[in-house]
């Protein structure tokens, strides 16, 4: 890795060390969304940084759907039990069977819209006014619009054409009674970024990252894992493939890449090459041409 890079890669961890430390300083009770996943570990160890020695001011959060991968949900549990967080878990499953949400059917179905009420609801619960999250601007073109403080109503909803500057890196997170913000660290971090300050920095993450033999099914271009979630086709038939994940969410919905990638270099190296975006084989995504936009307006990250 270059000196330029170590540059670039520690000026991307004081910006986010910063913005962490003026989410503890604006508000009262703030939560770190933690999937299991690379970006939310990212911002566990920034985190960590930013308030050690200390143990971290805030418990992490994790709205699982039932329907996730089982290395990250074993690996959520591990990193929460080594640094001593508190995590809370609100099921996608609970709410269903509260009749707070409906149950898609079919092949193409997917928990990933029910989300939002989990996490309202939960939001709710707890009271908390700030969630912050791992997304990133690079991601989606809907992410790309967020600040890095990003307002909700009382409704939990986001409006885009209505955000507050943020010249200067001067944050503004004064709220209304039941509203809330939502809080992005990493915004200007990149794919790129994000593998090479794992690499830089050491951390374990999830054997789905890596290379690994899975039985899959190809759905016109989506390489979906086997599993009892996903209702397959006529026709379809699950056989081994070589695959990798560069992001991992709900199995009906997550596709994998055809990858020898097996160590973090190797990771990088494809990341530099491919031209195809990491989100590209999210199913989710594909619904609209604006479902990731519409998605977050209603409450989800």
């Amino acid at each position: 890795m270059t000196t330029y890079n170590l540059n670039h890669l520690k000026e991307l961890e004081a910006e986010s060390i910063f913005v962490l430390r003026e989410v503890v300083a604006q508000f009262e009770k703030p939560v770190l969304m933690f999937s299991g996943g690379k970006d939310s570990i990212v911002m566990i160890h920034l985190a960590r940084k930013a308030f050690h020695p200390a143990k971290l001011p805030f418990p992490l959060l994790h709205v699982d759907t039932g329907h996730n991968f089982p290395e990250t949900i074993e690996f959520r549990d591990k990193l929460a039990k080594d640094i001593d967080a508190k995590l809370i878990v609100r099921t996608v499953q609970d709410s269903i069977d509260q009749g707070k949400a409906v149950e898609e059917k079919g092949p193409n179905a997917s928990r990933n819209t029910l989300q939002i009420v989990t996490l309202l609801d939960a939001i709710e619960e707890f009271q908390f006014d700030a969630a912050m999250g791992g997304a990133r601007r690079d991601e989606e073109k809907a992410r790309a619009k967020e600040r890095f403080f990003s307002h909700r109503d009382d409704f939990g909803q986001w409006d885009p054409k209505n955000q507050r500057p943020e010249l200067w890196n001067i944050f503004n997170g004064r709220k209304s009674f039941g509203e809330h913000f939502r809080i992005f660290p990493i915004s200007n971090w990149t794919e790129m970024d994000i593998w090479q300050y794992i690499l830089m920095e050491d951390l374990e993450i999830p054997s789905i990252y890596f290379s690994h033999k899975r039985k899959c099914i190809n759905r016109d271009g989506v390489i979906l894992a086997e599993s009892p979630y996903v209702e397959t086709k006529e026709g379809e038939e699950a056989e081994e493939m070589v695959v990798r994940y560069r992001t991992v969410g709900d199995m009906t919905i997550t596709g994998a890449t055809l990858s020898e990638a097996s160590t973090l270099e190797s990771i990088i190296e494809e990341v530099a090459s491919t031209r195809i975006t990491e989100r590209g084989g999210r199913n989710d995504d594909k619904r609209s041409e604006t479902a990731m936009e519409d998605r977050k307006k209603e409450g989800y990250f």
